[in-house]
């Protein structure tokens, strides 16, 4: 399924990491495909307010923290570089999605990194 909101269809998901030789393509890809998924779910569920919402960002979130062990294995984790900005993803889309109110440690507070 293709995202249809355009604001986040347009985006260059984890830009600034992919520009840092620290952080592998590879790497970067899945999360860039655990953040297009978020996108997916929330158009496909339509969350009705912040605790649905937080529930899907959870989600995803628990698949960043798996995917810790991929940025190890690669030589590279998730750090302070990485963590503000996979969080702002996280924000840019819950504001796509009408959800501009929602807490920025909230939508990544399942996270170990």
């Amino acid at each position: 399924m293709a995202v249809a909101e355009q604001r986040v269809a347009e985006r260059k998901f984890l830009r600034g990491l992919y520009e840092d030789p620290y952080f592998p393509d590879q790497v970067l890809d899945q999360g860039v495909a655990i953040l297009t998924a978020l996108c997916e779910r929330i158009e496909a569920e339509r969350p009705a307010d912040l605790a649905a919402l937080y529930a899907l960002t959870d989600a995803a979130t628990e698949e960043f923290n798996a995917l810790e062990a991929a940025f190890e294995a690669a030589g590279s984790e998730i750090e302070t570089v990485a963590r503000e900005e996979i969080a702002e993803e996280f924000w840019v889309i819950a504001s796509a999605y009408g959800f501009a109110g929602a807490d920025p440690e909230r939508l990544v507070g399942a996270r170990y990194w």
